[in-house]
């Protein structure tokens, strides 16, 4: 999508702070951080929700594979973490662009908002 703000993430059209990258996915800091580690994983092929995903197609699982990789990564993968997809304005979606927040570094609190 021409318009889509993490397309062009995703295209490298728009700067941002990148922390991993593979074939499938880029993850990236959140600009408006709400745990001390606050990712959003990305999707590169554009799906504008977790509903828009086709059957069979692994994407969301692997975004949690990589969820995994970044707990280990930061050291938090035995004290805990929070994976967060916000589907449609009423879920709490900003960008219609799939997305995963990946969050850390504080206690999670229940219920979130």
């Amino acid at each position: 999508m021409e318009d889509c703000l993490f397309c062009k993430i995703v295209k490298k059209e728009i700067p941002t702070q990148i922390i991993y990258e593979d074939e499938r996915t880029l993850v990236f800091k959140d600009i408006d951080p709400q745990a001390p580690i606050h990712y959003l994983i990305v999707p590169k092929q554009h799906f504008a929700d977790v509903t828009n995903v086709p059957a069979g197609n692994d994407i969301v699982s692997h975004i949690f594979t990589v969820a995994v990789k970044m707990a280990i990564r930061e050291g938090v993968s035995d004290e805990g973490f929070r994976v967060v997809n916000n589907c449609g304005e009423l879920g709490g979606q900003s960008v219609e662009h799939l997305h995963f927040h990946f969050l850390a570094g504080r206690q999670m609190l229940w219920p979130p908002g």
